[in-house]
């Protein structure tokens, strides 16, 4: 199986176990993954994290919007997604 799978993963203010959500989605074992980090407006440092994250592995993509609720950055991670097919949403 050689899908692509879009991971959308919301984020607002976790820094305190956002590295070990990133880690756990990183390290699968199927790795034809879309990562899709949803900074929705955190006030702590999660936004830095996702950007660190994203230089570190090339399947990363981050968008930073202001706060808008869960929804909100989940319908933002949908409009960048490629992978038209499977979709977990986080």
């Amino acid at each position: 199986m050689d899908d692509l799978i879009s991971v959308i993963v919301p984020v607002y203010n976790a820094e305190f176990y956002l590295r070990q959500c990133i880690d756990s989605i990183i390290k699968q074992t199927y790795t034809n993954l879309e990562i899709v980090l949803v900074n929705d407006g955190s006030t702590d440092n999660s936004g830095k994290i996702c950007d660190e994250y994203k230089e570190i592995d090339s399947r990363i993509k981050v968008i930073h919007k202001m706060n808008g609720g869960l929804s909100s950055a989940r319908n933002a991670g949908l409009d960048v997604c490629i992978s038209g097919g499977t979709i977990l949403r986080l």
